[in-house]
């Protein structure tokens, strides 16, 4: 939002103040400036009035005209000028010679075979707005060769505030309570605004104004005609310009510039054409055309204003094209209202459409606030057009009210919190030039929150500490070392088991840790043909790419994969992150931590990268659970999973998730010649296995014995099975050593390591085990490979 310190001036005096410092405090207490500060007109000099004592047409040119100029210097001057409205008589702003427009210095030119002296001034070369169709025109009774500057209010200085750090007071959203903050930071007075008594006029008839729907807090209305002038002033149109409003006609600005004072929006109707204002929503969708000429779709939740059933603008969003103002608008019916904030959000949201008015009614505007700003419209429109009539009462509906705030605190609060001594005087300083009503009786204060702050912003005592806090001036306190006791805290379990697993992959594996959003990107899957499955969406997404959340971070992952494969041949990537899968019985979203590992070579083949994250699954479930890890064999439900490859992984005989080879289709688009298998944990469910006891056993004294078996088998689980089935405590070791395929199918060669603590075992009583293994296997038609 841009702010005009000469606007904040109408309402405090700054007078021999540094304003750059000023806004520099403002910043570090109350919003964000942004870095750039704007010395609107110090770039400009030389440029007085002038009138236009004689036009000529170039004998040469059809658009040109030789003037004959008066800047007040005793001479006429030559200018050629190719402006359509020029004319004898005319004032204007003139640049004579020697005179600086930005980094231009206007000096003697040669045009079309004629010198001309000087430029008359268009309002965009003066630098006061987009105007440009042809000079200015200046209508005031002022002495030729007044510097322009001097006339108009020209020179300010322009900053901008972050609008995100605004966000909770609405108060802020307009020049008035800007100065409040001012006024409060330099220790000076606020001044009152300038507003026209309302109550002369409640003997006139009132507006017909009905609000039919609790989504209107509160709806106030007055009604005028008369209206003889169309233009705004010049300083009126400047200060819009300056803040980034263009000037349309004066109705239409004023409601602008009292939107930018005072943060009120206000909307101005052609009375002709509004007679019987309700408030309502309606029941079936139908097409409106606000006044930006588009056609928009309103629902039922959509909040409108209407001219009895005729809907004649979106409340708090825009108003419609047939009930605007135009030239010949001579009367015209005002509102100032508030509406719910969620309402209004929402309506913007779906029409796909944030105005102005808005950004400011999503905020919680203060309901006080909608008679002030019509007294003060009055006001405005009287001092420029002093044969306006008013020709109603003030029609002011009031259906909700914030309740009123009081918080009660003491002195050793405030010293508790600030850790300094701030004195009463201080205190209740601070807080009344706020605008906080507050009583003090020693060291007790009673403390009444103004509406405009009311609405969501201070409703706590702690609310009330930062206001005297950040007036007082955070860079005032004094550093020193805070007491206050230390209590460990236990670690939850599930971060700690989180924290270990990324310590395994990163330190043992050297993997790299990814983090991504939360969104199954329509675009990036489609490239790499995965499926976006039905879950849950965001309502109103204004971009369908980000429109539904993932159910798994495998599909993200391998996105991030395809991005990364140009860096290197062989890399592993890993991330715990958020997954959806539907809703609870609750209705709340099935919210679940996953750990995603996804393994890409260019060198090893799938079976190998297989293995090796069976690998590190298994150490990292040996490390943190002590528990060994088997798989079983699960049906692909996903279009990025492999359609045989594919296993659960069970700790403790609980699944805890699954590992698999990712499908060719998808594998071929991340790169043709790659291996690309992956892994997904879910990282609770692994936290809340109950810890295996480690068990420790004395290394034998004697030699141990291997025997390697190769079966032919296009698994290993079958073996491993019959393994356990010998129920053989010699056994101190299983591990698959090699697998081979050839013409006969495939083979899985598996070591066996035998041991006893007390003698040397001997041949004949380990190969009786490994014969029951092999007959078991037999029976089950595997062989041992020949």
């Amino acid at each position: 939002m841009l702010l005009s310190m000469n606007w904040i001036s109408d309402f405090v005096d700054l007078t021999g103040l540094d304003k750059l410092k000023l806004i520099s405090q403002f910043s570090l207490s109350t919003a964000e400036v942004e870095n750039e500060i704007f010395f609107k007109g110090s770039d400009i000099s030389g440029i007085v009035v002038a009138e236009i004592k004689s036009v000529e047409e170039h004998p040469e040119s059809k658009k040109l005209h030789l003037l004959k100029v008066d800047a007040g210097d005793g001479a006429l001057t030559d200018v050629v000028c190719g402006a359509p409205n020029v004319r004898v008589g005319m004032k204007t702003a003139f640049a004579k010679v020697g005179a600086k427009i930005g980094e231009i210095e206007i000096t003697p030119r040669k045009l079309a075979g004629y010198t001309s002296n000087g430029m008359c001034c268009s309002e965009r070369e003066v630098g006061i707005s987009d105007e440009h169709s042809g000079i200015m025109d200046i209508t005031e009774d002022v002495a030729l060769g007044t510097d322009i500057k001097e006339l108009y209010q020209i020179e300010d200085i322009i900053f901008e505030v972050d609008n995100k750090s605004l966000t909770n007071r609405p108060d802020l959203w307009g020049h008035y309570g800007i100065a409040r903050e001012f006024a409060a930071l330099a220790g000076r007075e606020l001044k009152p605004l300038d507003c026209v008594d309302l109550a002369q006029y409640k003997d006139l008839p009132q507006i017909d104004m009905k609000i039919l729907d609790p989504l209107c807090q509160r709806y106030s209305c007055l009604q005028v005609e008369n209206i003889t002038k169309n233009v705004s002033p010049v300083n009126m149109r400047i200060r819009l310009f300056y803040c980034g409003m263009r000037a349309i006609n004066l109705l239409a600005d004023l409601t602008n510039y009292l939107m930018l004072e005072m943060g009120q929006p206000m909307h101005a109707f052609d009375s002709r054409k509004v007679s019987k204002l309700r408030i309502k929503r309606f029941d079936e969708p139908f097409k409106f055309q606000t006044l930006d000429g588009v056609e928009r779709n309103i629902d039922e939740n959509t909040l409108m204003i209407c001219n009895d059933n005729t809907p004649v603008a979106i409340a708090g969003i825009m108003g419609g094209l047939d009930s605007e103002i135009v030239e010949d608008t001579t009367t015209l019916t005002l509102e100032s209202a508030t509406f719910d904030p969620v309402s209004i959000r929402k309506s913007t949201v779906r029409l796909g459409h944030r105005t102005d008015a808005s950004m400011r009614y999503e905020k919680s505007l203060d309901p006080e606030m909608t008679v002030t700003a019509i007294a003060r419209f009055v006001k405005l429109l009287l001092d420029i057009d002093s044969e306006v009539k008013v020709v109603s009462s003030l029609t002011d509906e009031y259906a909700f009210k914030y309740e009123t705030r009081n918080l009660s605190f003491d002195k050793s609060f405030v010293d508790k919190y600030t850790g300094i001594e701030i004195s009463n005087d201080t205190i209740v300083k601070t807080l009344i030039s706020l605008g906080f009503g507050v009583k003090n009786e020693g060291d007790k204060f009673d403390v009444t929150v103004p509406s405009w702050r009311a609405t969501k912003d201070v409703t706590i005592k702690a609310d009330i500490i930062e206001e005297i806090t950040r007036i007082y001036g955070y860079d005032n306190f004094d550093v020193h070392t805070a007491y206050a006791p230390l209590y460990p805290v236990r670690a939850d379990i599930g971060k700690s088991v989180e924290d270990k697993m990324k310590d395994i992959l990163v330190k043992r594996y050297s993997m790299h840790e990814l983090h991504s959003y939360v969104w199954a990107y329509y675009d990036e899957y489609k490239a790499l043909g995965i499926e976006i499955e039905d879950n849950i969406k965001l309502v109103n997404a204004t971009n369908p790419n980000i429109e539904t959340i993932r159910k798994s971070i495998i599909p993200t992952q391998l996105c991030q994969v395809k991005y990364n494969t140009q860096f290197n041949a062989d890399f592993g990537v890993f991330e715990v992150g958020r997954v959806v899968d539907g809703v609870k019985a609750d209705n709340l979203c099935n919210e679940k931590k996953k750990l995603a590992v996804t393994l890409f070579s260019k060198t090893k083949s799938v079976e190998t990268l297989y293995f090796d994250l069976v690998n590190i699954l298994s150490v990292m479930a040996d490390d943190i659970k002590h528990e060994a890890l088997s798989f079983e064999k699960i049906e692909a439900t996903h279009s990025y999973q492999h359609i045989k490859n594919l296993n659960a992984v069970i700790c403790g005989g609980v699944n805890i998730g699954e590992i698999g080879v990712v499908h060719p289709l998808v594998s071929k688009k991340i790169d043709k010649k790659a291996s690309i298998v992956y892994a997904e944990i879910d990282v609770n469910t692994f936290a809340n296995i109950q810890n295996a006891s480690i068990k420790y056993e004395e290394p034998s004294r004697f030699p141990e014995m291997e025997i390697d078996l190769s079966f032919v088998s296009q698994s290993f689980a079958p073996v491993s099975d019959a393994i356990k089935n010998a129920n053989c405590e010699l056994i101190k070791k299983v591990s698959v050593i090699d697998t081979y395929a050839d013409e006969t199918g495939k083979s899985i060669t598996t070591r066996l390591v035998f041991s006893h603590p007390e003698r040397t075992l001997t041949r004949e009583e380990v190969m009786a085990v490994c014969d029951g293994i092999i007959a078991e296997l037999e029976a089950k038609g595997i062989a041992l490979k020949k």
